[in-house]
């Protein structure tokens, strides 16, 4: 029997209607247009909780024999799956303790809390919470409810397929889907292949949290070494165990998509429907965008699921920045004019009509002027190249930073003059964002060597940034990096990066 048969029944047999409606497939008018295909989201952010894991969590817990609904469930969750939980031991009279990490966004914690639900903040991570929670289910004896490495988890899950394709006025073409653990992907996989095997089912990571990817092109689960917080609802360093056996023989491909075009794909949803999807619920219209720039995509039918709309609000500050070179609609350039009277006038004029979205610069040199300007673009990429050769052609040197991730955290920000540092070194962080998480990474830092730069934003995320100028001397750079390691956060050494020549440094490229 295969994969896909196996599951069908199981979705079949599914029960969410008590809790989970049957959310909307809408077509999306705008997105629809500039593709120039039929594009379809099936918007589960609709759904109580505002998210599609309550069908799973549900599906589960009503399974539950009346000695396990006395003992009570526990369930580790970054949010939404917490959520699911909750509401369904609410609905069912069970009592449910969640833990979730400490980094976990408030809104989804009041929303669990608003669920009758008991709440442990545990760790920095996922993986501490839901090692947390499986030792508090041995040890009390409560049901764990994996969040997606449960048959009967992702069979719930897989209900969205069966309403889809109900829902769809005619064929389909292709599905894309959000991946963390793989419970959605591995329910909505199996009940196409198995009632449609024509439709293609493509998968959507982070860049940076692809646990699937790799473990599909491995052959087997891999842990990966971090993962990225943004997108904190696929926040996954190693894919289930169950999931990944069904997208071995059901899923078609996996696309990867980086921050910026995650934050695309959240104004792209606002514009078509005005509702905000969280970053892991914009992943499907992300995957879809993106694969329809490599395949072309005209005159198909393209749905993508849109699986949940948790989001802080002070993180659409973050978004907001990010949405235009995610949508290819914003170049970034750093661009050396003389340092003489008119030279603004003349370098404006050479923009043309064209929007200035962003124009910093502070005086540091009698000869040059180093300008970080955003424009804003009509023609995509296509347009940024033909503008980038156009004022080279003007003799102005111009350094492409829209792409470059030190540009858009950092520099921006710090536009204000060089200076010539002995033994500097930029080193860029990540660390998990919690209240004290600042002081505690300065903690760590010590002094032994001086800090000659330090920029940090709180984006309302759950990672905090920083950029940090630290004097090393040349012996010591051994040194420094075993620090770094033993420090535990994601870093990048940015000495090098153009952008740091350009702005912070006494020694401009040239």
């Amino acid at each position: 029997m295969s994969v896909a048969t196996e599951y069908l029944g199981r979705i079949l047999r599914a029960r969410v209607a008590d809790v989970a409606i049957e959310s909307p497939l809408d077509r999306a008018p705008r997105l629809s247009v500039r593709l120039d295909a039929t594009v379809l989201l099936k918007r589960e952010g609709l759904q109580p909780g505002f998210s599609f894991k309550i069908r799973g969590a549900y599906n589960r817990m009503r399974q539950l024999d009346a000695g396990e609904r006395r003992r009570g469930v526990i369930a580790a969750s970054a949010g939404n799956h917490a959520q699911g939980v909750a509401l369904a031991g609410r609905t069912l009279g069970i009592d449910a303790l969640i833990v979730m990490p400490t980094t976990t966004p408030a809104i989804k914690v009041e929303a669990v809390r608003a669920f009758g639900a008991r709440i442990e903040l545990r760790g920095d991570t996922f993986d501490d919470a839901f090692a947390h929670a499986q030792a508090v289910a041995t040890d009390a004896g409560r049901v764990f409810i994996h969040p997606y490495d449960d048959p009967e988890v992702i069979a719930g899950q897989g209900t969205i397929a069966a309403e889809l394709l109900r829902q769809s006025a005619g064929p389909i073409d292709a599905v894309f889907v959000p991946v963390g653990g793989g419970g959605l992907i591995g329910g909505v996989a199996a009940y196409l292949k198995a009632v449609a095997p024509e439709i293609r089912v493509i998968g959507v990571e982070p860049d940076d949290s692809n646990c699937m990817q790799a473990a599909l092109a491995a052959g087997a689960r891999v842990v990966l070494d971090s993962v990225s917080l943004f997108a904190d609802g696929v926040a996954v360093r190693q894919v289930g165990a169950e999931p990944l056996r069904i997208a071995r023989e059901c899923v078609d491909e996996m696309v990867l998509v980086g921050t910026d075009e995650i934050c695309a794909a959240i104004k792209d949803i606002y514009e078509d429907t005005r509702s905000i999807a969280e970053p892991a619920g914009a992943l499907g219209v992300a995957g879809l965008t993106r694969w329809a720039a490599r395949h072309g995509v005209r005159g198909r039918t393209l749905v993508a699921i849109e699986s949940g709309a948790n989001l802080n609000f002070d993180r659409l500050r973050y978004i907001s920045e990010r949405t235009e070179t995610g949508a290819h609609a914003e170049a970034l350039l750093a661009v050396r004019i003389a340092e003489e009277k008119g030279s603004f006038r003349r370098f404006c004029g050479a923009l043309g009509d064209r929007s200035i979205s962003e124009f910093n610069y502070r005086y540091s040199d009698p000869r040059r002027a180093d300008l970080f300007v955003g424009l804003a673009l009509r023609g995509g990429d296509g347009e940024r190249a033909a503008l980038i050769a156009d004022l080279r052609g003007r003799d102005y040197p111009v350094t492409d930073l829209t792409d470059n991730e030190l540009a858009k955290l950092h520099i921006r920000h710090l536009v204000g003059g060089r200076a010539a540092v002995p033994d500097e070194v930029l080193t860029r962080f990540e660390f998990p964002e919690r209240p004290g998480a600042l002081l505690r990474f300065l903690t760590q830092m010590g002094e032994r060597w001086n800090i000659s730069l330090f920029h940090y934003r709180n984006h309302g995320a759950a990672t905090g940034r920083v950029l940090a100028g630290v004097q090393v001397p040349l012996a010591e750079r051994d040194d420094f990096r075993q620090f770094l390691a033993d420090l535990g956060y994601p870093w990048a050494d940015e000495t090098d990066n153009p952008a740091v020549a350009l702005y912070l440094t006494g020694t401009p490229v040239a």
